[in-house]
């Protein structure tokens, strides 16, 4: 690897780790914890391309990236984020980011995508785009790597005039996303109307919804609802409301019964949202935004203990987040306690709804089955587009932290026998438990 990065990040463990492993892969390194002193730096030519985080003692990452692309036409840069949320997606895309990740980010990962920016170099790149104010945050969140890739799907389609469907199952945000969706694009200021099957019966509420919805977004939701008739008159509306975005929800699973004709008119991009059991990691932050919403709405401030969040990342979630926010926000009203502890959680979960290891997929499916089938969603999920360079160690180390977790639980916590179960020699095993900080910890089985 050769050339010159700028490093901006006020953290100064990050600075430290990345001077070393890129003066170690053979680029020169100039790190800053301010803004100023990397505007500076790029103002004077310094810098082959530049890795940024977002919030500094001194201002906005984002917000530098017109200014740099205004100072050094063609100058990449890489945004690295703790801000896990669909808003730092969307912005560092509108703003032309040469490419975005989450914090806690992957070293080898980042190195590679540091090598595609210095390797890119000087080719030209569009001015940047000034990025209009937004809410501070949307309550879409995740750090997990399918949710990830989902926001970066959502960066592609926004400005989009392509029907976009939205599939997944009961509660997992389809609605939300789809309202985002339409919050982060250039209808925002226009109508965001929502269509059930109910909505359309005669031919006049085709007429009604397109004078009620202008030039803005129209959602079909809970497509596997809609009768012979509504469906009809749904094509109806695609043919006639030549103005209006069309976003449609449809429950994960096969097309749920609606008609072909229909279904690929609708789907000229397909989002998946995830189960939440397939991204468990991101239960604390859900968990913490529901304590947040419960304490605006009167609750005392309460925060959840390890054991607690522990507890619940081993549930299913049938109801999937819809579920969890209830659940959590409860708990918010019923403790009295500052803390929400595992004494508190395990009784309201022992009378949710029961989820089998198996939901999701067929009777009788095989662990290459299922895995393969959770591979599909995840490519279904980018619209028709591929997912983020170095896919294979990023799928390895989502399967392989479970195995390991799993492994350690069913041997009590035993290391020796988690290790022989394995196959793996004992050190390597400590050294996987360290690298994805993975600790020995006994749970009880949910019944």
């Amino acid at each position: 690897m050769d050339g010159t990065v700028l490093v901006a990040d006020d953290d100064r463990t990050i600075r430290t780790v990345l001077t070393q492993a890129l003066t170690r892969a053979g680029c020169k390194v100039h790190a800053t914890s301010s803004l100023t002193t990397l505007m500076r730096w790029v103002t004077e030519g310094r810098g082959d391309a530049v890795i940024s985080d977002v919030v500094m003692p001194d201002g906005n990452g984002l917000e530098m990236l017109p200014k740099i692309a205004q100072e050094r036409p063609g100058l990449p840069v890489i945004v690295i984020s703790a801000q896990n949320t669909i808003m730092t997606a969307i912005r560092a895309t509108e703003a032309e980011a040469f490419d975005y990740l989450p914090k806690p980010f992957d070293l080898p990962d980042l190195m590679k995508r540091t090598r595609a920016a210095l390797d890119k170099g000087r080719a030209s790149r569009s001015g940047g785009a000034v990025v209009e104010e937004r809410p501070d945050e949307l309550p879409l969140v995740g750090r997990t790597p399918v949710m990830q890739a989902l926001y970066q799907g959502v960066a592609r389609l926004i400005h989009s005039e392509l029907p976009v469907l939205i599939r997944g199952e009961t509660g997992a945000g389809k609605s939300l996303l789809a309202k985002s969706i339409h919050d982060l694009s250039e209808r925002r200021a226009e109508p965001f109307v929502v269509v059930g099957g109910g909505d359309l019966a005669r031919e006049a509420d085709v007429a009604a919804i397109i004078e009620r919805a202008g030039r803005g977004t129209v959602v079909l939701d809970g497509l596997e609802e809609f009768g012979d008739t509504a469906q009809s008159l749904a094509i109806r509306l695609l043919q006639t409301g030549q103005n209006l975005r069309v976003l449609s929800t449809l429950q994960h699973g096969g097309t749920g019964g609606v008609r072909d004709d229909l279904f690929f008119r609708l789907s000229g991009a397909v989002l998946e949202m995830p189960a939440l059991r397939d991204r468990s990691e991101d239960i604390a932050l859900l968990a913490a935004h529901a304590l947040a919403l419960a304490e605006a709405e009167g609750a005392p401030a309460r925060h959840l203990s390890e054991n607690a969040l522990s507890l619940m990342r081993r549930y299913a979630w049938p109801g999937n987040v819809r579920q969890l926010q209830n659940l959590v926000r409860h708990a918010a009203l019923s403790v009295r306690d500052a803390e929400i502890g595992l004494k508190d959680i395990e009784p309201l979960l022992s009378v949710q709804p029961d989820a089998p290891e198996s939901a999701g997929g067929p009777e009788g499916e095989t662990l290459s089955e299922s895995v393969g089938r959770h591979l599909r969603r995840y490519f279904d999920m980018h619209g028709g587009l591929l997912p983020p360079a170095g896919l294979y160690p990023r799928i390895l180390k989502e399967m392989e932290q479970p195995l390991i977790e799993i492994a350690l639980e069913a041997t009590g916590g035993n290391q020796a026998k988690c290790a022989e179960l394995l196959g793996i020699n004992r050190n390597t095993l400590r050294k996987k438990m360290t690298d994805l900080d993975i600790r020995v910890t006994r749970r009880r089985k949910l019944m």
